[in-house]
């Protein structure tokens, strides 16, 4: 293998929404630079998606890289390291270290789209990571395609030039030949000196049965040798390296990988959980004395429990998330058990999409029928003896009378829609407490910026925004802080006794409709027993809202016939008495079902 010089180096990735073809035209590149012959490429869409799920959904989840070789028009040869990066908003932070690690970006933008709220999201996360830009227009073979409209759109919304954009469809292969010339002109090379101490980034890390942990590097100076011995400077430790090698997307072995160029190393590591993502590998004889800016580590916006329907499962289950662990270090557990459902974790997620994601990857890799409770964030709460805690579960809540004040989590959401959605949307973003910052117009297109409390946005916001606007709007956000709010909390009682999974902290305007949905719904779910059940909502000693569970009653008269009324009293008096004693003493089953059915309840 003949070494490049570092000028002949382009590192880029591809970022663009969901469903605008990034993973179609890194197929096409691929193709036409020969990394995979047609006969490999052959009934297979999306090389690069190699999960089973994500190939189902469409979507992009792990970011993934590629090495191609390519002979520009100059009769050069250069090497191209391809990103492929989600668009989703959940893997947010798998875009973020894939772009550190590169020096430009392909933005590609749907000709018969225009540009979404995820575009928006990703160009300037590219942006602040000093990407030079490629605007490239894909699917322009559409009927519906408005080119000349959508450059006019890139340049007023993202104010970058787009009057040189590379016109392309990737599906047919149209214009993908421009798109390399493009890179090899419009993107600069790497920078990196190869007699300086070794300095790689590490970008990715995930397992493999056979090799251990593989680790995906950017060097940024000096060289990634095999056989040497290197250091992870934020955790302290060493290892051996055995192999260095890249992609193809198949694994390639080579002696060294030298600066600017992105590979991979094994060295027997046995945990992904000691290669922090954004940790800097360095000499373990010489290291640098600096680190490189890592990333900003994966946060858990998102907390919900997760249990096995039988509880034999719960090994299993604890099993399968250790081994989910090992390949997403930004899913977080610990163990929690509760009254009504027994054993299980509280799980932290990015999003409601990965909690998603990782519920059906739990039930289809590994077989696990699974309860998920009804999905929470974090609360800062405040305490009279001037203390602060964190919450992330209802149950956990403290006395009332020490609570000073409760903060809760805020987004900045960015919804772009069609003009005639508009109002249906920003209905919605108000009904869950939202409140307007700016409305712009980007042709017949609106974009809304509103700051929304994240406790209204877990539930439901995503699948309601999709159906108010016919499935039109996209939708983008970050955390920004948190504010005090008026939250209580609310418990759903059965037969007297509190129901633990089904406690949550609501705001206290939304607590009467919430419960009184929850309570109506409880009554379908809970069958007749031999005595009435009430079901109510509650917070603290107060009953907001009550629903009653009619009890199975026996025809203790029927036996009776002609003489006194008396007689009919007396046995049903009798029967009152039983049904007395019985309701303080009886059990009520709660099917699980019903806390399936319960927890999805719609607001």
């Amino acid at each position: 293998m003949t070494t490049v010089p570092i000028s002949n180096i382009r590192n880029f990735s591809i970022v663009a929404h969901i469903d605008h073809g990034k993973s179609t035209l890194a197929d096409r590149l691929i193709q036409m630079t020969g990394g995979l012959s047609d006969r490999e490429m052959a009934g297979k869409e999306q090389v690069l998606d190699s999960m089973d799920i994500e190939r189902e959904r469409g979507i992009t989840i792990k970011a993934q890289t590629v090495r191609l070789s390519y002979r520009a028009k100059d009769g050069k040869d250069y090497i191209f390291n391809l990103m492929d990066t989600p668009g989703h908003v959940d893997f947010a932070y798998e875009v973020s270290r894939s772009l550190a690690a590169c020096e430009g970006s392909l933005l590609v933008v749907d000709a018969s789209q225009g540009v979404e709220a995820q575009t928006l999201a990703n160009v300037y996360q590219a942006l602040d990571n000093n990407h030079e830009i490629v605007p490239v227009l894909n699917k322009v073979d559409l009927p519906a395609a408005e080119p000349e409209k959508i450059k006019q759109q890139i340049e007023d919304v993202i104010g970058i030039d787009a009057s040189d954009a590379v016109m392309i469809s990737a599906k047919t292969g149209l214009g993908v030949p421009d798109v390399l010339e493009a890179i090899v002109t419009r993107l600069p090379p790497p920078k990196g000196d190869r007699n300086a101490t070794l300095k790689a980034l590490l970008v990715d890390s995930w397992y493999d049965v056979y090799l251990g942990v593989v680790v995906l590097i950017r060097v940024v100076d000096g060289v990634m040798k095999k056989g040497s011995r290197v250091r992870m400077m934020g955790t302290g430790a060493a290892y051996d390296v055995e192999r260095v090698g890249f992609f193809t997307p198949k694994m390639q072995q080579v002696d060294e990988l030298g600066p600017g160029e992105i590979g991979f190393i094994t060295a027997a590591i046995k945990e992904v959980a000691d290669t922090r993502v954004g940790d800097t590998i360095t000499d373990d004889r010489k290291p640098v004395t600096e680190m490189l800016p890592g990333f900003k580590p994966a946060i858990p916006v998102v907390f919900c429990g997760l249990f096995p329907v039988d509880a034999d499962d719960f090994e299993t289950l604890r099993g399968a998330m250790g081994k989910l662990r090992l390949n997403d270090a930004s899913f977080s557990f610990e163990m929690e058990t509760s009254a009504a459902l027994g054993f299980g974790f509280r799980c932290g997620f990015l999003g409601l999409l990965h909690l998603e994601i990782i519920q059906e990857r739990l039930s289809r890799e590994f077989d696990l029928n699974l309860i998920a409770t009804a999905p929470s964030v974090i609360y800062k709460m405040k305490l009279t003896d001037g203390t602060e805690i964190e919450i992330h579960n209802p149950v956990d809540m403290p006395d009332v009378v020490k609570i000073a004040e409760i903060q809760e989590p805020w987004i900045e959401a960015t919804i772009m829609t069609p003009d005639e959605y508009l109002g249906s949307v920003l209905k919605l973003c108000q009904d869950r407490r939202g409140s307007q910052k700016e409305l712009t117009y980007v042709g017949s297109r609106a974009m809304v910026k509103y700051d929304l409390p994240l406790n209204e946005v877990v539930f439901d916001f995503y699948d309601r925004l999709k159906s108010v606007s016919k499935g039109y709007a996209s939708f983008d956000y970050h955390l920004t802080d948190y504010k005090p709010a008026d939250l209580v909390k609310m418990q759903i009682l059965v037969n007297n006794e509190p129901v633990d999974a089904l406690s949550m902290l609501v705001h206290r305007t939304r607590a009467e409709g919430r419960g009184r949905a929850m309570v109506e719904k409880m009554k379908e779910l809970i069958p007749p027993h031999m005595f009435q059940i009430p079901i109510q909502a509650a917070i603290g000693g107060k009953v907001i809202a009550r629903e009653t569970v009619r009890a199975l009653r026996k025809d203790v008269t029927a036996k009776c016939y002609g003489g006194d009324i008396t007689r009919k009293r007396k046995l049903l008096e009798k029967q009152k008495e039983g049904k007395k004693k019985m309701r303080q003493f009886g059990k009520v089953d709660i099917p699980q079902e019903a806390f399936i059915a319960a927890l999805k309840v719609d607001s």
